[in-house]
């Protein structure tokens, strides 16, 4: 199994920054993508930005050009760096990382505790 935990999070005033990490361990050969989701209580989980191993990312619209997803393989770190926050940033952040399923695609199904976001003046 894979393990991961999340750290970086925090109250932060509109406009700031913040860098969320993610540390992977367990069976980490299973991983090629890895991503971040958030949850606002009411709202379903949404992906902000995933990776994958060779470095190509994607993002959710609302974060383009202010969130940058990045990763270190050999360290088997992911990280979001958050810049230009705005209150509606506000979320429980999730890291994520992939893995094979029984017909022969991969989804994110391994899943952190979890890292509290509060963007707010």
């Amino acid at each position: 199994q894979v393990q991961l935990v999340e750290s970086g999070g925090g109250l932060v005033q509109p406009g700031g920054s913040l860098r969320l990490s993610c540390a992977a361990s367990g069976t980490i050969s299973r991983i090629d993508a890895m991503g971040w989701y958030r949850q606002t209580p009411g709202k379903e989980r949404e992906l902000v930005a995933s990776i994958t191993s060779g470095g190509s990312t994607t993002y959710a619209d609302s974060v383009k050009g202010r969130l940058t997803i990045s990763r270190d393989n050999a360290k088997n770190m992911v990280y979001l760096q958050m810049n230009s926050l705005k209150p509606e940033d506000t979320a429980v952040y999730y890291c994520a990382a992939d893995s094979w399923t029984p017909y022969g695609t991969r989804s994110f199904t391994s899943w952190g505790q979890g890292t509290q976001v509060t963007v707010s003046s």
